[in-house]
């Protein structure tokens, strides 16, 4: 199940060519990658898959497919408008904006919920949910979220775990910088702390022991 940061390809944002971008963010954390570029003919969309594969292999990591059509893997991403029901494949997520898709979902193991926050790469796309609002989404799925719009800081990570997300979807924090392994490990990082759990200072109380007098 995807969780962590989620890294969403766009080549047309990234400073890099994109397989280098993808290879740099698997060096700085990233176990999971959703291929978009949806407007590459099918060869070569299923040849990128094949190099982005071999790259997650090599640290146990996994590659979603956006779209219905898995390119020869058994994960995919569909879009809230469908299809459905979804294909039977071995992992299929959905991304979802509201209540109303949220009860659509079917046999789908995850979702995204957006935008979380204002998003350069799709401005003016809704509201924002902002942390409240995603909280209240999250305790309305049946399945694990991962939260998608708008992350750039560890402090939205934090704050999305808190809510209650699985992971964090991110598109232009690493596909747009330069550092693109430095910014995976940031918000990685960032994310590893938030589900940590913090050890309560101070003395603890002592445990009783057990038996009787002597």
């Amino acid at each position: 199940m995807p969780t962590g940061v989620v890294l969403l390809t766009d080549r047309r944002v990234a400073r890099r060519p994109l397989v280098s971008v993808v290879a740099a963010a698997v060096g700085g954390g990233v176990r999971w990658v959703v291929l978009r570029e949806k407007d590459l003919p099918r060869a070569e969309r299923a040849a990128l898959a094949v190099e982005l594969r071999a790259i997650l292999a090599e640290v146990g990591g996994t590659l979603i497919v956006a779209g219905p059509d898995p390119l020869d893997g058994d994960a995919v991403h569909l879009p809230a408008a469908g299809p459905y029901p979804p294909p039977s494949v071995g992992l299929v997520g959905r991304s979802c904006h509201d209540s109303a898709e949220l009860a659509r979902l079917s046999t789908e193991d995850y979702v995204t919920l957006s935008p979380v926050h204002p998003s350069r790469t799709k401005p003016g796309y809704g509201p924002p949910l902002l942390p409240d609002g995603l909280a209240a989404l999250i305790r309305r799925s049946p399945v694990p979220v991962l939260a998608l719009g708008g992350f750039e800081t560890p402090n939205q990570v934090h704050a999305s775990v808190k809510a209650g997300a699985a992971g964090v979807a991110v598109l232009g924090a690493i596909m747009r910088v330069d550092e693109p392994a430095k910014a995976a490990a940031t918000l990685t990082g960032a994310f590893d702390e938030a589900v940590t759990p913090v050890p309560r200072s101070g003395p603890q109380p002592s445990t009783p022991t057990t038996g009787g007098r002597r």
